[in-house]
């Protein structure tokens, strides 16, 4: 037995000894897969990983609920910027994603392609291929105007092109908006808008009227333009009131109870507008004669005609006091009523917390967007009288 490096050797002469420590051959060591050399296909499919990762990044502004909003997430005016760069940088000719994020001075990502989304929703740019974005005859229209309708036309038609801003619009139109706390409500409750999302549709709605100028701000109320006098707003009206006729169900002899004064010019308004409005809603238009304010019999037929009337309307111009009477009657009754007025001096206070219905008499299509627009809360009031039945403000 030899001794060797001071240890003992159990090797017998003429054996061979195991090898040293450095001459053993080690085994090859696995390589993954992940350090595997990518081929031209693997190369093809990572891109296409990271394409569709840039995609699924718009998601993750989805609401818990896992439904993206259909409104825009930008505003009108942010929205322009792309286009802007398109024409100005590329003479209005279709880019690619990244060419157009170059143009633009943004990085290619999630945001950008969200950015994308919300002018697509505008109707300012378009897809004429797989990730090719193209400028559109309405934004063309708006940042080359060729006269001064151009511009303020085509912003009025991208803001209706957008989905639930245009549906709020056309809802509120010729009207104040709500206090805060109402409209946040609505937004949630007839709109469909997410609570989370709220804060967001609103500043981009608010911001979006204003570039489009439909807004109207005096005396810290906030009114909505009537643009109805327009074919398409006039056939979409069309549309709404046929949509809230299938929504509620209207007896043959329901009633709408009109409270006006009958002096002119207002007294004539019962037969050019209210009567045509309440009789395209499919009711029975009804109001105190103009000599039922006599002895023994005004509280009876008043008290009556409110009473049985589905649903009530009241022009509140002129602040007269028997109409202001009976309104006092349907709200006791907890009665829906529809508050229209050419002025909002003529609307009391504590009333205007309710939808009320503004109209200027100096617009040439002032008659039609009236009727249109009382035979619409009519019906939406009968859908929904939470909103036209009087609560006495908190």
């Amino acid at each position: 037995m030899a001794v060797k490096n001071g240890k003992r050797s159990t090797t017998k002469p003429g054996e061979v000894g195991p090898e040293p420590d450095v001459l053993k051959k080690s085994a090859p060591t696995p390589v993954p897969p992940s350090a595997a050399v990518k081929t031209k296909k693997g190369r093809k499919r990572t891109k296409k990983r990271m394409r569709k990762a840039a995609r699924k990044s718009i998601k993750s502004t989805e609401t818990p609920a896992g439904k993206t909003p259909k409104y825009p997430r930008h505003s009108l005016a942010q929205c322009l910027r792309i286009p802007k760069a398109i024409l100005e940088q590329n003479a209005g000719k279709p880019s690619t994603e990244k060419e157009t994020a170059q143009f633009a001075g943004v990085a290619y990502g999630g945001a950008f392609l969200l950015e994308i989304s919300s002018c697509i929703k505008y109707g300012l740019l378009a897809r004429p291929a797989p990730r090719q974005i193209a400028i559109t005859p309405l934004a063309q229209r708006i940042l080359r105007p060729q006269n001064q309708q151009d511009e303020i036309g085509g912003l009025r038609e991208a803001f209706l092109n957008a989905p639930d801003l245009s549906a709020v619009y056309k809802h509120y139109r010729g009207e104040n908006l709500p206090d805060p706390q109402f409209f946040q409500n609505a937004l949630i409750d007839k709109f469909k808008i997410p609570q989370e999302k709220v804060a967001e549709f609103t500043e981009v709605f608010i911001d979006s009227l204003k570039t489009a100028k439909l807004l109207d701000e005096e005396h810290g109320k906030r009114r909505l333009l009537d643009i109805s006098s327009d074919v398409s707003i006039r056939t979409e009206s069309t549309e709404e009131l046929k949509k809230l006729g299938k929504a509620v169900t209207i007896a043959e002899g329901d009633t709408c109870f009109v409270m006006m004064p009958f002096a002119k010019p207002v007294g004539d308004h019962y037969e050019k507008i209210y009567e045509p409005a309440i009789q395209k809603a499919r009711l029975r238009p009804m109001r105190a004669d103009n000599d039922i304010f006599g002895p023994g019999k005004i509280i009876d037929q008043v008290w009556s005609g409110i009473n049985a009337a589905r649903v009530l309307v009241a022009e509140l111009t002129g602040r007269n006091p028997n109409v202001f009477y009976e309104l006092g009657l349907a709200h006791a009754m907890g009665k829906p009523v529809v508050l229209v007025s050419s002025n909002e001096v003529d609307v009391p206070f504590d009333l205007k917390h309710i939808r009320v219905i503004y109209y200027d008499v100096t617009d040439p299509f002032w008659g039609e967007k009236l009727i249109t627009k009382v035979a619409e809360n009519v019906l939406s009031a009968l859908k929904n009288p939470e909103e036209a039945v009087f609560k006495p403000p908190v």
